[in-house]
């Protein structure tokens, strides 16, 4: 045979094997819908990059470490980059892929104050009055990431045309960042967006929220000694402690299912001097975003009038703004369907005594021991909480879920979310989610009509003439509004 002859057929030969080894590999992922067996093959590496950001708990606007720990982890599968979106030194977003349609995954990372806590069944701070994960956004963000890489296998071992985007959003925690994230513009090419949430139960979240508005009302006044001359004093605290009273006589006359909630971040400095500074802090929410602006509105008239009855001066920042979540019914319904698929998970023999002794730790425990196994029935819910992912959910079709990270019963922001959030049980949760996500993108991806109907309900339940305006205004991001 000539050199030439024998040259092509060893290129036959290697381009047969490369094309067969390639079927194979597009055959197993697309045999078993791979991207769930990715995700179990990787889950002592996703628990490692959890408990790192558990270790990190740092605050909104700050979260340094885990913003970087999570994009390596992107990087790392080729995922391009790219940071300080809308101006946040945190935010980030990761793209895989190219062409339409665009998938987007938001990921949280940041902590709670005051809530450091060991993973241990007993409240043990870690460090006295440090923050800590008692919402799992450590496992939040690492569980998308998990979900973002999985996708991005099945994409790249079967040539798929589309793209997957991990949009990392810090300072959910009061500090509104997918708001400016919208505002920037960041989603306006996305086609669906998938979130989920840390929970003590799974089901697929199809529920609205509350529009929440905020901001911080600083009363002045002038200092003199509380004792020895009163009279030259104008108190700044009494501004305070005059509106709050107005606003409690509000609740009479605003509907039943409005909230406002308020603490008084500074009283004054001591007793014996009349405070020349004072500041309160406070959320008003309603499930309509008219009435939630229309009550803020009158809180403002309210500190406004204890300024002038007080004899002192006052200012006030809106602090952050979210939109209720838009809910859609057709991707519950492919979501609710995926994690029936999954199904729920077990409890080790350690992780059941784990979770029995937390429970009795618990007030009010709604749900049994075991219902982690099990799926929670797909039903509309009218949440009463507030997230930044209302914003995210009025300009681009969204849904989310929440798995059973914490022990049934456990209530979010509390020191046993944080424990079990830092050991298996939170991890098993991760787990489910980001297979539960991945399964969500793929079908997406594979089925554009679902698209193409859960837009067409998205238009119709936002309205024609709908026009995004943030709560919040044109203010800039509050990067050190935990400091």
């Amino acid at each position: 045979m000539k050199l030439e002859h024998f040259t092509l057929m060893s290129a036959l030969v290697v381009s047969a094997l490369t094309l067969s080894a390639l079927m194979l590999s597009v055959g197993a992922w697309a045999r078993e819908v791979d991207v769930a067996k990715h995700v179990d093959q990787r889950f002592e590496r996703y628990s490692t990059l959890a408990k790192d950001i558990w270790d990190y708990a740092e605050l909104g606007y700050l979260e340094e470490k885990s913003s970087k720990r999570l994009q390596q982890e992107l990087k790392r599968e080729g995922f391009k980059v790219k940071t300080r979106v809308a101006e946040i030194p945190t935010a980030f977003v990761a793209s895989f892929g190219r062409g339409r349609p665009v998938i987007g995954i938001l990921a949280e990372f940041d902590a709670l104050p005051g809530l450091s806590q060991d993973a241990v069944p007993n409240r043990s701070p870690l460090v006295a009055d440090g923050p800590g994960h008692a919402c799992g956004h450590h496992l939040f963000g690492s569980a998308s990431v998990a979900g973002a890489i999985a996708v991005k296998g099945w994409l790249e071992a079967g040539g798929h045309e589309g793209t997957v985007r991990l949009y990392g959003t810090p300072a959910e925690e009061g500090g509104s960042g997918k708001v400016y994230i919208t505002r920037a513009g960041a989603f306006d090419d996305v086609d669906i967006v998938i979130h989920w949430h840390p929970s003590d139960r799974n089901r697929v979240n199809y529920r609205t929220s509350t529009a929440n508005k905020s901001g911080r009302f600083q009363f002045h006044g002038l200092a003199a000694h509380a004792a020895a001359a009163p009279d030259r004093g104008r108190s700044a605290l009494d501004g305070v402690e005059a509106m709050n009273y107005m606003v409690n006589m509000m609740r009479e006359h605003m509907p039943s299912d409005a909230r406002i909630h308020y603490v008084i971040t500074d009283g004054g400095d001591a007793p014996n001097i009349v405070p020349e500074f004072a500041e309160v802090y406070y959320y008003v929410r309603h499930t309509d975003i008219e009435v939630a602006k229309a009550l803020f509105e009158r809180v403002v008239k309210a500190a406004e009038g204890a300024a002038r009855g007080t004899g002192t001066t006052m200012d006030y920042e809106v602090m952050h703004g979210n939109y209720p979540v838009l809910p859609n019914e057709t991707l519950a319904r492919l979501v609710d369907a995926k994690l029936h698929q999954l199904g729920g998970f077990e409890y080790t023999r350690d992780e059941t005594e784990f979770a029995r002794k937390i429970r009795e730790t618990l007030i009010g425990v709604r749900l049994e021991l075991g219902s982690h196994r099990e799926i929670q029935p797909m039903e509309f819910r009218r949440g009463m909480g507030s997230t930044d992912v209302g914003d995210v959910s009025w300009m681009v079709p969204t849904i989310g879920l929440g798995t059973a990270t914490w022990v049934p019963g456990t209530p979010a922001h509390s020191w046993q979310a944080v424990a079990a959030g830092g050991m298996s049980i939170g991890f098993k949760g991760m787990a489910l989610a980001a297979k539960a996500i991945a399964l969500t993108a793929v079908d997406l991806f594979e089925q554009p009509e679902i698209i193409e109907a859960a837009r067409e309900e998205f238009e119709k339940r936002r309205g024609a003439d709908f026009e995004y305006r943030a709560l919040l205004g044109d203010r800039d991001p509050p990067l050190d509004y935990r400091l």
